[in-house]
């Protein structure tokens, strides 16, 4: 996978067979297609040999040199990261990913790699994959499942020391299903597949990893069983222990299970023990921002699969387990949620946007009652893009030049001034031959797609010319649902064709994206571009690129000038598509909504918006149009058309300079990473092996101890409060009565609301004297700015016990009333 990912050897490829290439990606097709004489013709070649012979020895001493996780952290604890992920998107020569989440991961296991980060990855093979889409005649999606032919993929099977093929047993409702194993090479990194399509299986659960989002609630469970389950019994038959579990969304929740029960067979330890030690190495990042994208499964489903293994393996009863997905464990009525289980079974969550942090928080505020809805345990890690998938070859270079080879392998500091360095014509030529290179692809692209539906030869050949390299190219791409709002440039058809055709300063467009099957709302928006693009007269220099893959994406934000991205704030989580166009100099004009909301500033790009949340409210989207039209009309377009001498857009450049070097080192995927390794990976390392200890001794005094406080807390109370109020400052003496509970097993603390959207004021009460007359009680004091009235400070008691996660392992806490 490593040259999927390295422009170095895109001309090795080409020269074996560059119709292959260029269709498919696959340099492992590639070689199984070529003919042994064509070959012997190539490889007989000196210069070719030799170009082979250095690539070959410059893979070897890049994996084999220390990296950057090697020279920063040589003495670390963390020896494996186990990243579970429904999809990866790691090349279009794999399609086993729809769209975001699997992005996410694949860039991140490349960055890993990358940075010599010890992740595994753990996913799912699917057999057709996430569907391939056609517009017929009408318009209309049409959804495919061509199969993924597995010997044509770039993956091998798992093979035992004896050869044979590793294969798993999981026992799905008294059913016993084979999972066959497959191995990724991914640089550095190794992902591993599971695969139910063994012939040992009834043809009902060889299909069960048929196709990615497809099928009902109970194939998906079963899916996610597999995922979970299966997958960390991967990692025991082969041995490995990792210290960290990465759930990239709460798919792969069930793997909380599983590595609890490991733990519970190799200690003796009850559930519960087990739990509190292993979801110290559990980390859990979401992706949702609404609750209504989250898994929920009937408590039937969870009975019929899990019963049995809840009571003989783990020990609980399946109320016990169905608890661990519910936001009320009394209610027999609630659905099981997968994002609970994963909250209850991991050590840190985090969102992927600061926005999208703040938003989750509200999302799980019901998990935590008492809690303000600023300490729900659910920080955040702003993603990241591998920007060496994503940037062209021509802007690969001009980054090499300026910051050198190793720029994305965390040790560069200085990569916003080297690149700022770069002069107006050497920007401007890479820009020029990106468009040219996406305006060849498009219409070469569209040309097969419109022969493949039907069309006449004079639209094939119309959709040839219709685009000018020489024109401002915007670009819209993602999944088509309501809440991405991807046609709100089509809010009035009449203007957008004024403004696409203008006589003086031409626009042209390119639109990519595909609707769920069962979103019929998404296709009716797909339908409307295409009424647009087929039925307006003069025909609008509008083309749209059916199934939207990662190879149509690359070309894309390789060359569009400008990125459009219009979500309903705050419903996109983070919005990495835009950071793709970053590398290659494009310009983003985006909603102030997921990574945008805080990457925005006046001279990087434009934006929409007022950075508040109005819901679904069309006539808020009529505004949002008439405000997105008016940022083309009177600001992106005449500042791209504003020529100075040799033809030269200086402004457009400036601000092209300005979000290169200012945005592209935030927002690249070696930033996250290395983040993820030393806010979660190194601490949760740290915290699952001291737990772990000795069977597990730390973590099941951690249990009694809680419990212990949980018996206890109601007898807590406050006493009398006094205030006494300075110029500077107010001094508050409280009393508080522990009774049973030990003072050292509490933290007394004052409590005031943060102000102009920042983090709460929380200070710390020291102990003193006892008070008299009654059992373990103090008094309790602290003192604090006037500058805000004492009224704003409230007086509360949490839990305080060493290395106890508050709120996220307990929910304890008593306020002054």
């Amino acid at each position: 996978m490593r040259w999927s990912w390295d422009h170095s050897v895109d001309e090795v490829w080409r020269q074996l067979n560059p119709e292959l290439r260029d269709n498919t990606r696959n340099p492992w097709a590639i070689m199984q297609t070529i003919s042994r004489e064509d070959f012997q013709s190539v490889i007989d070649d000196p210069v070719f040999r030799e170009k082979i012979d250095f690539l070959v020895k410059s893979m070897r001493d890049t994996n084999s040199a220390p990296a950057w996780f090697q020279k920063y952290h040589p003495n670390s604890s963390l020896t494996c990261v186990a990243y579970f992920s429904m999809e990866f998107m790691l090349t279009e020569a794999l399609p086993i990913y729809s769209g975001g989440l699997g992005n996410v991961a694949g860039d991140q296991l490349k960055a890993a790699s990358d940075l010599g980060v010890p992740v595994m990855g753990i996913g799912l093979l699917y057999q057709q994959g996430y569907f391939r889409q056609e517009i017929d005649l009408n318009g209309e999606q049409r959804a495919l499942y061509p199969f993924n032919d597995p010997g044509q993929l770039p993956i091998t099977p798992l093979r035992q020391t004896d050869g044979e093929w590793l294969r798993l047993k999981i026992n799905l409702s008294g059913n016993n299903v084979w999972l066959r194993v497959w191995q990724v090479q991914v640089g550095r990194i190794k992902l591993y597949l599971l695969d139910s399509n063994d012939a040992a299986n009834f043809p009902v659960h060889r299909g069960i990893t048929s196709e990615l989002y497809g099928g009902d609630n109970e194939l998906r469970f079963k899916q996610e069983l597999i995922l979970g389950i299966g997958g960390w019994r991967l990692l025991q038959e082969l041995d490995i222990h990792p210290e960290v579990c990465h759930l990239n969304e709460g798919h792969a929740a069930f793997a909380i299970l599983e590595r609890a029960y490991t733990f519970m067979k190799e200690t003796g330890q009850a559930f519960n023990v087990a739990l509190a030690v292993t979801r110290a190495g559990n980390l859990f990042t979401t992706h949702t921002a609404v609750p209504a994208g989250f898994d929920l499964f009937e408590p039937a489903i969870v009975e019929q699969y899990l019963g049995e293994y809840a009571e003989q393996k783990l020990g609980i009863t399946c109320k016990q387990l169905l608890a661990l997905g519910r936001k009320n464990p009394e209610d027999d009525s609630e659905k099981f949620n997968m994002a609970y289980l994963a909250i209850h079974g991991s050590g840190a969550v985090n969102g992927v946007s600061w926005l999208h942090g703040k938003v989750s928080r509200k999302i799980f505020e019901p998990l935590f009652p008492k809690w303000p809805t600023a300490e729900v345990p659910v920080r955040h890690i702003t993603n990241g893009v591998h920007m060496p998938t994503w940037d062209s070859k021509e802007a690969d270079e001009i980054w090499t030049e300026a910051c050198g080879k190793d720029r994305w392998l965390g040790m560069n500091k200085t990569l916003g001034k080297d690149i700022g360095s770069v002069s107006d014509e050497k920007i401007w030529e890479m820009r020029t031959n990106a468009n040219k290179a996406l305006i060849a692809f498009a219409s070469e692209y569209v040309s097969k797609q419109l022969m493949g539906s039907g069309h006449s030869s004079d639209s094939v050949e119309g959709a040839k010319h219709l685009f000018n390299s020489n024109i401002l190219t915007l670009g819209i791409a993602r999944r088509f649902a309501t809440y991405k709002r991807p046609n709100l440039l089509l809010h009035n058809p009449q203007r957008l064709l004024r403004l696409l055709t203008n006589p003086n300063f031409p626009v042209q467009l390119i639109i990519a994206g595909k609707a769920h099957p069962a979103d019929y709302r998404g296709q009716d928006l797909i339908k409307e571009w295409m009424l647009f693009i087929r039925q307006t007269t003069p025909r609008p220099p509008v083309l749209f690129l059916a199934d939207y893959d990662m190879h149509v994406s690359e070309n894309l934000v390789q060359g569009v000038d400008v990125w459009i991205n219009t979500p309903r704030r705050p419903w996109e989580a983070c919005g990495t598509s835009g950071m793709k166009v970053l590398v290659n100099g494009g310009i983003n004009l985006s909603e102030l909504d997921g990574w945008w909301a805080k990457a925005y500033s006046p001279e990087v790009g434009w934006a929409l918006g007022d950075g508040n949340e109005h819901g679904d409210d069309p006539e808020w989207d009529a505004r949002e149009a008439e405000q997105l039209y008016h940022i083309l009309e009177n600001e992106v377009i005449p500042e791209f058309y504003d020529r100075k001498e040799h033809g030269i857009p200086t402004k457009w450049i400036a601000r092209m300079r300005k979000s290169m070097a200012q945005l592209t080192p935030r927002f690249s995927a070696d930033r996250a990473v290395r983040e993820y390794t030393e806010q979660h990976y190194l601490p949760a390392a740290t915290n699952y092996l001291e737990r772990a200890a000795n069977n597990g001794v730390k973590g099941k005094q951690m249990i009694n101890h809680l419990q212990s406080l949980q018996e206890n807390w109601d007898w807590v109370h406050f006493g009398e409060v006094k205030i006494a109020t300075s110029e500077k400052q107010h001094v508050f003496d409280v009393q508080l009565y522990l009774n049973d509970i030990e003072p050292d097993d509490v933290q007394v603390e004052l409590f005031a609301n943060g102000l102009n959207d920042e983090g709460p004021m929380i200070t710390k009460m020291e102990r003193g004297d006892r008070t008299e007359g009654r059992v373990n009680g103090y008094h309790y004091s602290a003192s604090v700015s006037s500058s805000r009235s004492a009224a704003d400070y409230t007086p509360r008691v949490i839990p305080h016990l060493p290395g106890l996660s508050v709120p996220l392992e307990t929910v304890l806490i008593l306020w002054q009333h």
